[in-house]
């Protein structure tokens, strides 16, 4: 079966960003991506001989010469311990090809982003590209457990100075004000209701965030959230179509711009028949939960396994995630445009 290209990624240096977190710069690749986008990496485990974990690039294409990736320990966590405790300068590491849709639908608008913990780190990516190549103010509320635990601090500081008619950067630190709360967070961002708005963060900051701008009526469709994933799966291993699966269905598919037809059996995963067929089909957890697979159902019906990403509204636009999907009629038209 045909995978998403990987990359051996050698690295440049290790930076402490936190008592906790640390990033991870690797020397100048070929490799294209996005503000906001993230990195799955092959970590190697004594058990099953590897695990998946996705982190977020904090680096920007249009500012910085070499990708950087932070981690942040979480408490019993595997991977993010181990990131942490052993790798160094040289080391090389196995990584599937920037995904991830977080971003905003221009830079040039105005932005605010609010972000806790770990979720600064695409947040900074998008920032910073916003700085260098667009022309809007842009707002960060930046939520942490205290001053200590605050990642990038110095970095900001100096993009605050560096900028001061177009960022602002204001802190909630749980030391201070408590855990944040809706309506904490919705004073503060009630005077940049009108920007498109950007959320990263723990489950509960994002409920408390996305809470805040419904009570500012902030549409749907100008609120970005990423998610953080936990993958159960390693999509480094190879998939197998199900023996015996029978062709049912017939599937176009426009993909970079070039277009394709495919017997579809009715067992095979939407993806797994894709890459099986050497196409360069986007991907990343295979579990339903990053929407990097995302693509729209053009006719046609199709069922999905699992969804931890899509909401409703996406779903009606027909948003669907190809790592989850099987044919439900007969032809079935799909674009990734």
């Amino acid at each position: 079966m045909a995978e998403q290209p990987s990359y051996r990624l050698t690295v440049a240096e290790v930076v402490t960003e936190s008592a906790g977190a640390c990033s991870l710069v690797f020397e100048p690749a070929p490799v294209r991506y996005l503000p906001g986008q993230f990195l799955t990496l092959r970590v190697p485990s004594d058990r099953c001989g590897s695990v998946a974990r996705c982190y977020s690039l904090c680096s920007s294409p249009h500012v910085d010469d070499r990708l950087r990736i932070t981690v942040k320990r979480t408490e019993g966590g595997y991977a993010s311990n181990w990131i942490c405790d052993n790798v160094r300068a040289g080391s090389v590491i196995e990584v599937l090809g920037p995904a991830g849709v977080f971003r905003p639908h221009s830079l040039d608008g105005n932005l605010l982003f609010l972000a806790g913990g770990s979720g600064i780190t695409p947040v900074l990516s998008i920032l910073k590209s916003a700085l260098a190549v667009g022309s809007g103010r842009l707002v960060l509320v930046y939520a942490n457990r205290d001053e200590h635990s605050v990642i990038f601090a110095g970095g900001l500081r100096a993009l605050a100075e560096a900028h001061p008619e177009r960022l602002v950067v204001l802190h909630w630190l749980e030391s201070v004000q408590g855990l944040p709360n809706v309506a904490g967070l919705r004073a503060m961002a009630a005077p940049f209701a009108t920007a498109e708005a950007l959320i990263c963060g723990p489950k509960p900051f994002i409920a408390a965030a996305r809470s805040a701008l419904a009570g500012l009526r902030v549409p749907r469709e100008r609120t970005h959230v990423e998610r953080f994933v936990s993958l159960g799966s390693n999509p480094f291993e190879p998939v197998a179509t199900p023996a015996g699966d029978t062709a049912t269905s017939t599937v176009d598919v426009v993909l970079d711009g070039s277009s394709h037809s495919l017997s579809w059996p009715a067992h095979t995963r939407l993806l797994d028949l894709l890459l099986a067929g050497g196409l360069p089909a986007p991907y990343s957890c295979r579990e339903g939960a990053c929407g990097a697979c995302a693509c729209r159902l053009v006719s046609g019906e199709v069922k999905m396994a699992n969804n931890e990403v899509l909401e409703q509204e996406d779903l009606q636009d027909g948003i669907i995630l190809a790592c989850q999907s099987f044919p439900v009629t007969d032809r079935v038209e799909i674009s990734y445009e």
